[in-house]
């Protein structure tokens, strides 16, 4: 049963791309898009429960289900969903019925690439599946042909390919220790990376640990290697940025999750943790420092991607159940609540004609709808009650007075204060000013309304009830990425 859902959640999105390059008709892509879509998320669900016991492998190792793989996998298919909703009645706005059927193909090959990656047990091969992710999707953040959006695709490539490079670097090096124990041909898989780092060099470990962390780090968009992220969000298609935001950088941060375990069995875990802690709180820095003085209206949830990338990256780093329990519940949280905010930025964008926070007034009396859900996802998205992201962001904090690095508790409390005045700011100003934009309004759909709702409800419920047995499920992810 396991093996025939991980083959459908592949073939899924492959029949899109098939369908969609034979067939090429818009309503014939989109369609099969939000079927595959929902096809994956059916079998999605079903992997958490299947992932309690041992991890699970198939194609002679190389493909592997655990919790922590089964738990990101989730989290793409719910944005997967969600923006493949969206994406019938926001890329019609676009006037693009002649190219859909390419944005289609390309939008279910990203999806793909960003499923594959978690099952990926080689590290090797890992590498080469998240370096696919922005092979597919540089075209995605350039799909609107316009001059900023095609200068954010080639930043993006440029910025991420060379962060790929060093991760590269440092799988190389990992694989060069283990030559020493396991001769010079092996299967560099997670467990055996793990049971050979005692045997490997700390020195060369700690520099391994270095590149892949900076090199993924990228990928991720954390500080200092963000400066991609806000210009590709910004840049791309509402449905695209959901996506970058809620599934591409949790691939990419599982990667990060995995080689810590990897780091802790090489007896340099304090010194990992450390940076990736720092690395944190700077990230959560610079979102706050351009949160408060941000203008446009994409790159402001741009930049809290990379606040809530530095919330992970400091729930992983102080690490223990409860790291490791917020930061996963933090990832659905993100995720979900992100996609929201993507969404409503892409109607009040398209709905009023630009994307300039000092145009956009009066939004709660001209999208009452839109206005009513998407104020709701802002105020969750600044980590304040009733909403999941609370109960995660004080897990993290729970767990960070733990650990030796208080100081990046103290930090972690200060910034997101700063930033939950700051982006609240930008709202309050955008809908309580009625004073701008006074263009006649671009008449929205239900496709573009729904999946605001299916992100917010579930966000409010994982507010205000821990679903039973998550704590369980979540003491299997740490024990899987130790």
């Amino acid at each position: 049963m396991l093996g025939a859902l991980l083959v459908t959640i592949v073939v899924a999105p492959l029949a899109v791309v098939a369908g969609s390059l034979i067939l090429p008709r818009a309503a014939t892509a989109q369609y099969l898009n939000l079927a595959s879509s929902a096809v994956v998320f059916a079998c999605v669900l079903l992997l958490p429960a299947l992932a309690l016991n041992e991890p699970r492998h198939f194609l002679g190792g190389y493909v592997i289900l655990d919790a922590p793989g089964a738990w990101v996998l989730l989290c793409t298919a719910c944005v997967y969903l969600l923006s493949s909703i969206y994406a019938v009645g926001y890329m019609r706005l676009l006037d693009e019925e002649r190219r859909l059927p390419h944005f289609y193909a390309l939008f279910a090959g990203f999806a793909l690439t960003t499923l594959v990656g978690p099952l990926m047990n080689n590290v090797g091969v890992y590498w080469i599946a998240i370096e696919l992710t922005t092979l597919v999707s540089t075209f995605l953040v350039a799909f609107e042909h316009g001059t900023e959006s095609i200068e954010a695709a080639w930043k993006y490539i440029l910025v991420v390919s060379a962060g790929i490079s060093l991760a590269l670097l440092g799988t190389v090096l990992f694989y060069w220790g283990g030559t020493g124990v396991l001769g010079p041909t092996y299967d560099m898989t997670w467990s055996v990376l793990k049971g050979v780092a005692p045997q490997v060099p700390g020195p060369l470990m700690a520099l391994s640990f270095l590149l892949v962390l900076l090199g993924y780090g990228a990928k991720v968009g954390l500080a200092p290697m963000h400066t991609w992220l806000p210009d590709a969000h910004s840049e791309a298609p509402a449905p695209v940025s959901a996506m970058l935001s809620g599934a591409l950088l949790n691939t990419a941060m599982l990667g990060i999750a995995r080689f810590v375990g990897v780091a802790d069995a090489a007896h340099i875990g304090p010194t990992a943790r450390a940076v990736l802690v720092a690395l944190g709180v700077l990230s959560l820095l610079v979102a706050a420092l351009f949160i408060v003085r941000q203008k446009g209206i994409k790159r402001l949830m741009a930049y809290s991607s990379v606040e809530h990338m530095g919330v992970l990256a400091l729930g992983i780093g102080f690490g223990g159940v409860l790291g490791v329990a917020g930061a996963m519940y933090h990832m659905l949280n993100h995720s979900l609540n992100k996609s929201l905010m993507f969404f409503g930025a892409g109607n009040v964008m398209r709905g009023l004609g630009t994307k300039q926070i000092g145009e956009l007034r009066g939004v709660l009396q001209r999208f009452p709808v839109t206005g009513a859900l998407w104020g709701a996802g802002a105020v969750a998205i600044t980590g304040a009650p009733p909403f999941g992201l609370f109960l995660s962001e004080l897990a993290i904090l729970r767990a960070g007075y733990a650990t030796p690095h208080l100081w990046a508790v103290v930090a972690m409390v200060l910034l997101l204060i700063v930033i939950f005045v700051g982006f609240l700011a930008h709202f309050r100003q955008m809908y309580f000013d009625e004073n701008g934009n006074d263009r006649p309004l671009t008449p929205l759909s239900a496709w573009c309304l729904a999946p605001m709702w299916l992100a917010l409800i579930p966000i409010l419920v994982l507010g205000v009830w821990w679903p039973e047995g998550l704590s369980a499920f979540f003491a299997v992810v740490l024990r899987d990425l130790e």
